[in-house]
């Protein structure tokens, strides 16, 4: 067991619910998965498991995986942050993007163009 493979967890298991893959699974299989859509439960879980057949000591496989479950909120408030920052800077350097010259290029026929998001 190292501390880096547990980091890894953490960061996997809060950055899959964070983009959305949890979600796309969810849609997948057309149905919800409460304990995988949460990144506490989804890390604790996950780092549970892990340590469990790592260590076989239950207790300091609990401790570490409250410990990396309480982590994980932090993490994901951390991963919003960055997201509201990378979108603020994207606003500030692509302050029109309507005015590009790819909305002329169907030539006026619209159904052919890429959709505006």
């Amino acid at each position: 067991m190292e501390w880096t493979d547990i980091a890894g967890i953490v960061f996997a298991c809060v950055t899959a619910n964070h983009l959305g893959l949890v979600k796309a699974i969810e849609e997948t299989y057309e149905r919800e998965l409460p304990v995988i859509n949460c990144v506490k439960c989804l890390t604790f879980w996950s780092v549970l498991v892990y340590m469990v057949f790592a260590t076989r000591d239950v207790i300091t496989s609990l401790a570490i995986s409250f410990l990396a479950s309480y982590t994980a909120i932090w993490l994901e408030l951390l991963e919003g942050y960055v997201d509201t920052l990378y979108l603020k800077l994207y606003g500030k350097i692509y302050e029109n993007p309507d005015d590009t010259s790819a909305s002329d290029a169907d030539n006026g026929y619209s159904a052919v163009s890429v959709s505006e998001l």
